[in-house]
């Protein structure tokens, strides 16, 4: 379900957010075991890796057809919003049935896609502005700009911060080993039409 680069995208994005989420803290003051300059430093190198690695992952997802399993559609999605409100609580058989040609759910996908399309490429574009400040920093009104940039960039990663800490969330909900194996593995089973068995 998983191939080897999905999983390596993956699991390199989530230490490089992790990264960021660390040295962007120590930035403002919340961690005191790097030194600002330190912090500095390890936040522009995993921004730059991270802003790479999108760069070939968007090139994957072209290039094989992956960019399918985001296409939105309502259908399932009130299901899914009630089944993570309330019925995971009652432990119900969860609504969606994964299958190969749809790995993602409803909701999932809305996520995911809010992620791609709004929050990441606002924190390039903040990001790289922050960071090229020297560049435009005689621009009129370039000081009250940096401050609306760098807001945009807090608010965006506090974000980024919160939707991790659901997606860890979600992973523990139930049968976590059945939720992690498959992206450490890559190995899930799903139920495959004769038309999906064919093309295998």
């Amino acid at each position: 379900m998983y191939s080897r680069f999905e999983r390596f995208w993956h699991w390199t994005q989530a230490l490089l957010i992790f990264t960021l989420m660390f040295s962007g803290l120590g930035l403002h003051g919340f961690r005191h075991v790097l030194y600002f300059g330190q912090a500095v430093t390890l936040h522009t190198i995993a921004a730059l890796t991270l802003i790479v690695l999108w760069i070939f992952a968007i090139f994957w997802h072209l290039t094989t057809g992956s960019w399918k399993h985001y296409v939105p559609s309502l259908t399932g999605l009130w299901q899914m919003v009630r089944f993570y409100g309330y019925g995971v609580f009652k432990c119900e058989p969860h609504p969606y049935h994964k299958v190969y040609w749809r790995k993602h759910n409803p909701l999932q996908i809305l996520a995911y896609l809010s992620l791609k399309l709004v929050l990441f490429p606002v924190m390039w574009v903040t990001g790289i502005a922050y960071l090229t400040y020297d560049f435009w920093q005689t621009a009129p009104a370039a000081s009250w700009r940096l401050e609306m940039i760098a807001s945009l960039h807090l608010v965006s990663g506090y974000l980024i911060a919160s939707f991790v800490v659901i997606h860890v969330y979600l992973l523990i909900v139930g049968h976590f080993f059945e939720h992690l194996r498959p992206m450490v593995t890559g190995v899930e089973k799903v139920d495959l039409s004769p038309e999906e068995e064919a093309y295998l």
